[in-house]
């Protein structure tokens, strides 16, 4: 189909014949194209819409029955105007309005409208027709708590919006539409709290948006690609989840949300570090409880980042700094293996990842079971048959084993990445190379920003009083999401 853009400010003939055979040459003569041809007093009508995409009941009911109707009851009509006028008035549909130019037309038929042309007529009359087709609300399937809501996005934008209103009664909760795609023309919804949210955050996330160029949006991380601050950075700086409770407390904490259509996940910036580690349910528990949980994945992410490293610098590069007697059982095990250290990590490594992937792809009812069990023989039998030693096979299980505690995806795999390049740098100079690139990591860290925000914050720069919901969380009562100071961290800088 020509680009849209072609026919801006291109006007409606006032034929209702011509305006048809212009939509089917536009259309490619689309075999789902409806034509309905009525008659109004003295003048043609015709009626358009595409068939899948429309509510056929509410035009059938709402649009041509009164139309008839209002045919069989032959008003007296001055002109083509008191015709369109009291069309406006007898149907009853979500909404109505009058376009002048085949650009709009074209917009509006392709979204799921209905259009009716009226003969002698320069303007067509478009009404909301558009069929919602949407699953159920289910569970979350990425972000599952024992204890808290569990409902979950869907890929309706309006059902997703309601979500986040019903949980958010306040008039200051502001939604902002658009349209991003050039083939696609997905609807976007911008939300965020006026008075909370920082002005100038939501005027830079609107302005990217609107210059995003691209042909199509079929799921979020499209948008979060085109938009992102650092494009190359493991780290992410824009946060998805499909739970609308999580949505709500980053809204409520001046955050802003990007809805899609099409997609269950809502991204939310701007994003600090520490937040990848806060799961919904720290909430919805003791704060003593949720404060060793939040520690716990902290540490988890360590190891599942610096385990495999740090053993190979020590088996490699350092080995008098391990006690003698577990210096003699590393060797005895690693006796019988004929790869140097490097390779045998690598060599798990990677077969844990296909694993993990294999499970993530098979079928859900059997695919944790196949990467249980295929672990569990896969490295009971590279043991015994002498590919890898005892002590290489708990490493990287234990590593593995790490990153199910963390509650966001996108910072496992940043841990993943990481993962591979401290083992090559320890490879090469053991414990110097880890230090050396741990010194990195924390310089990139600290130059990251998310839509002006430090990405460190709140412990660069240093906040007294955001460390209230960092890396322990205090009580409820004594967090107030409004306060000025647990607001700073999400403040351009």
């Amino acid at each position: 189909m020509p680009d849209q853009n072609h026919y801006h400010l291109i006007p409606l003939s006032e034929n209702v014949e011509e305006n048809i055979k212009r939509l089917e040459i536009e259309l490619g003569n689309s075999d789902d194209l409806s034509i309905r041809r009525l008659r109004v007093a003295t003048k043609n009508v015709a009626i358009l819409h595409i068939e899948g995409i429309v509510d056929e009941q509410s035009i059938n009911e709402n649009v041509i029955s009164p139309i008839i109707q209002l045919h069989k009851e032959t008003p007296s009509f001055k002109t083509v105007n008191d015709i369109a006028d009291k069309m406006v008035q007898i149907i009853s549909v979500p909404s109505i309005q009058f376009i002048l130019d085949w650009s709009e037309l074209l917009d509006s038929i392709l979204a799921g409208n209905t259009v009716i042309f009226i003969d002698d007529s320069s303007k067509a009359i478009t009404l909301g027709t558009k069929k919602i087709q949407s699953r159920s609300i289910t569970e979350p399937t990425t972000q599952t708590v024992i204890k808290g809501p569990k409902d979950s996005f869907t890929e309706n934008l309006s059902t997703n919006i309601s979500l986040v209103r019903s949980r958010i009664q306040n008039a200051k909760l502001r939604l902002k539409s658009t349209k991003v795609g050039s083939v696609t023309k997905t609807d976007v919804g911008i939300m965020y709290i006026e008075g909370i949210a920082d002005h100038n955050i939501v005027m830079e996330a609107m302005s990217r948006i609107n210059k995003i160029k691209i042909d199509s949006i079929l799921e979020a991380n499209y948008i979060e690609e085109a938009i992102r601050d650092n494009r190359k950075t493991l780290f992410p700086l824009m946060q998805s989840s499909e739970r609308p409770d999580v949505v709500a407390a980053n809204l409520l904490e001046g955050k802003i949300a990007i809805i899609i259509q099409g997609t269950p996940f809502v991204l939310i910036l701007p994003v600090i570090l520490i937040q990848f580690f806060q799961s919904p349910e720290d909430y919805y528990e003791n704060n003593v409880f949720s404060s060793f949980l939040r520690l716990i994945r902290i540490g988890s992410f360590l190891l599942n980042m610096y385990a495999s490293a740090i053993y190979l610098a020590l088996i490699t590069h350092h080995q008098g700094l391990i006690p003698t007697t577990l210096m003699v059982t590393l060797m005895a095990q690693r006796e019988r293996v004929p790869f140097p250290a490097i390779i045998e990590l690598l060599l798990m490594e990677l077969a844990f990842e296909v694993l993990r992937e294999a499970g993530v792809r098979m079928p859900r009812a059997i695919g944790p079971a196949v990467s249980i069990v295929g672990a569990l023989i896969l490295g009971q039998a590279a043991v015994e048959a002498g590919f890898v030693s005892a002590a290489i096979v708990i490493i990287v299980a234990t590593s593995a084993i790490n990153s199910f505690t963390l509650p966001n995806t996108n910072i496992v795999n940043t841990a993943r990445g990481l993962r591979f390049l401290l083992i090559f740098c320890s490879a090469f100079i053991g414990f110097y190379g880890i230090l050396l690139l741990t010194l990195c990591i924390l310089v990139h860290l600290c130059s990251l920003r998310s839509f002006g925000v430090p990405y460190v914050a709140p412990f660069a720069p240093f906040r007294m009083g955001a460390q209230k919901d960092s890396l322990i969380r205090f009580p409820i009562t004594s967090l107030n999401m409004n306060d000025t100071e647990s607001k700073k961290e999400t403040k351009i800088k």
